[in-house]
């Protein structure tokens, strides 16, 4: 027979600051998306070079990037409550 583990297990499975790091991450995410936003030309007969900037090309795909780290580690952190435990 299989023993039965009599384990008590209240709440959500990740702790509320950890769901508030995740929101945190999110936001992090976002402002990078929208650091990417813009440089569309007014008209289709012109090109406008702005799509080819620092901020869209290399900074925005950085912070979205660190943006997604953040969230990983955020769910994979321990609390301090279950340390102590």
């Amino acid at each position: 027979m299989a023993r039965i583990l009599n384990e008590k297990k209240d709440g959500f499975p990740i702790p509320k600051e950890n769901y508030k790091m995740i929101l945190i991450g999110f936001g992090i995410v976002v402002v990078g998306f929208l650091l990417m936003m813009g440089g569309g030309a007014d008209s289709p007969e012109t090109f406008n070079y702005d799509i080819f900037s620092f901020r869209r090309i290399t900074l925005a795909p950085i912070v979205v990037l660190f943006g997604f780290g953040f969230v990983f580690w955020a769910i994979m952190r321990k609390s301090k409550e279950k340390e102590e435990k």
